[in-house]
């Protein structure tokens, strides 16, 4: 019997893709005490170690080989890898893990168990390149929404326990922007100095029910390398009180004076970017009311992503993991063509629409947002864009489930990134029934559908849209009215509502599912994001020759 030969060349790679922040460390040397005030201090990440990685080729040689006879599995020694990595490498290390009900699994950051389902997933609707980026694993979120409870002596800043009102103390959490977590230390320290009361749910009294840290990386003083490490973070304070006339007025002012005082422009370490209010009274779970006050630092918040600078006020939605998102738009980007006309639904404050228009150079682009506090920071951001930029560029104020088909018609790129429920209804419907739409120039030369709309709740709303949009740029631009989207970009941070959605599409044989891929926004979870592109399916032309008529 000739035994095959194979010739086994092994490397040792430092690894200088995948982000380690945080040296691994061992669990015994955690401590669940929260840090003294005397203990703050503005924490940076520390220098990325490398790890090293082993792999292993294996070639045939080139002399004849005969097949040997299977081994019993009984002989066969245990599985092992080529290239074996600590168990620690990639784990959460975390002391709150098992009480916080922000991470749901400790080990493996870099694929989540759900990643080999998408995978599968893909797969059998005949994807087969699904690709997934692991992104940052620790210190990712740049933007954390915190309860404050407990008492002035023994403030507890941090998340809900699962399934309970209990809020779990955090300090140092690994999933944090480092800087978030020295900014939630000066406030605890400014709490227990200036006896500010935390909120009690059961009473409905104190003074600050919650706060919400955004971290900016936009710093052009400094050079791109350093901007992450260095971010500086926006504080907004949710105060217990009607206005800031309230008679715990005092006390906020006091806070946020201490906060800039000590973490602002003139301190020691620029920690602080600015310090917001928001007014809650509500007895509900919602966490912001609807009165914003800007009290202390920079009014104006930027970051850049998507290859322009963004304006975010803090009423508005932003991505907490910033750097995934930038990954994401930048892979969104390849699937548009330049000078497409765009409408990007479940829009926000237009981030992704605006980075479409200024790196694609699209004909047009229309945002279309149902949360009216999003409008000043779409009318910042574009701004501040290129003066080269000549396309139509517009923002409206509007229900994406009333009358979708008025956005998907005329726009060659359609983008989704609905919220984790999925397309709404009536939305899912225009794009299944796509195909099956004919439009018409109308008498005037615009475009309109065969049956001239007349339910009044959709005039209404249509009317309502017009006052509240923004339009920058061209308003008339030269567009096919008869066209129909030819690609659907879905972007999904819901992974159930995405395959039902998925599953409906495809059913209607109106779109193919091309490419797709996955992010690691929320290292710690069993949740990814995905990015999915569709193409529109078009009818195929009857051939044949015509049956003459029997004469």
């Amino acid at each position: 019997m000739v035994r095959p030969s194979c010739t086994i060349e092994i490397f040792i790679l430092l690894n200088d893709d995948i982000h380690y922040p945080f040296p691994p460390r061992s669990p015994e040397k955690f401590s669940t005490r929260p840090p003294r005030a005397t203990e703050m201090s503005l924490y940076t990440l520390p220098i990325r170690p490398t790890y090293p990685i082993i792999t292993c080729r294996v070639s045939p040689a080139t002399a004849p080989t005969v097949a040997s006879p299977p081994i019993p599995p009984s002989l066969l020694p245990p599985a092992t890898s080529a290239a074996t990595v600590p168990s620690l490498t990639c784990a959460l290390q975390c002391p709150h893990f098992e009480s916080c009900s922000g991470c749901t699994h400790e080990f493996n950051l870099h694929r989540p168990v759900i990643v080999d389902e998408a995978s599968n997933f893909f797969k059998g609707l005949g994807v087969s390149d699904f690709t997934f980026d692991s992104c940052r694993l620790w210190g990712w979120r740049c933007r954390a929404k915190l309860a404050v409870r407990g008492s002035s002596e023994n403030p507890l800043i941090g998340l809900y326990q699962e399934g309970t009102h209990n809020v779990v103390d955090i300090p140092q959490c690994k999933a944090h922007h480092p800087n978030i977590n020295a900014a939630v230390e000066l406030l605890r320290k400014g709490v227990r100095e200036l006896n500010i009361e935390p909120y009690d749910e059961d009473q409905g009294t104190g003074d600050l029910r919650y706060v919400q840290m955004a971290v900016t990386t936009h710093n052009t003083a400094l050079p791109a390398v350093e901007r992450y490490r260095n971010g500086r973070v926006q504080v907004a304070l949710v105060w217990n009180s009607r206005n800031e006339k309230s008679s715990n007025s005092d006390k906020l002012n006091a806070l946020a004076n201490f906060l800039w005082r000590n973490g602002g422009s003139r301190s020691k370490l620029h920690l602080v970017h600015s310090v917001w209010a928001n007014f809650q009274t509500s007895t509900n779970n919602i966490i912001f009311g609807n009165r914003w006050r800007h009290l202390l630092g920079e009014r104006d918040f930027w970051e850049h992503v998507g290859g322009i600078d963004i304006s975010l006020d803090p009423s508005s939605f932003g991505q907490a993991n910033t750097r995934a998102f930038d990954s994401l738009l930048r892979k969104l980007h390849k699937y548009v063509p330049f000078g497409a006309s765009v409408a990007d639904l479940y829009a926000g404050a237009g981030v992704i629409g605006v980075s479409l228009a200024a790196t694609k150079k699209c004909r047009s682009v229309k945002c279309i947002e149902i949360n009216k506090e999003s409008k000043p920071s779409f009318e910042k951001t574009v701004d501040r864009l290129p003066k080269s930029i000549e396309g139509s560029i517009s923002w409206h104020n509007a229900d994406t489930s009333i009358d979708p088909l008025s956005w998907l018609v005329g726009s060659d790129v359609i983008v989704v990134d609905p919220p984790r429920k999925g397309l709404d209804t009536t939305l899912i419907d225009a794009l299944r029934t796509i195909s099956s739409h004919k439009v018409k120039p109308s008498l005037k030369g615009s475009s309109s559908i065969i049956k001239e709309e007349k339910r009044p709740w959709v005039l209404r709303e249509r009317e309502r849209v017009k006052e509240f949009s923004v339009q920058v740029g061209r308003e008339t631009i030269s567009e096919d009215p008869q066209s129909l989207p030819e690609t659907l970009i879905y972007i999904s941070c819901g992974w159930e509502s995405f395959k039902e959605d998925c599953k409906s599409l495809l059913n209607s044989k109106s779109w193919q599912l091309e490419k797709a891929h996955g992010f690691n926004f929320f290292p710690g979870t069993q949740s990814i994001e995905v990015l999915a592109v569709f193409k529109r399916s078009l009818k195929k032309k009857k051939t044949g020759k015509k049956k003459k008529k029997q004469g």
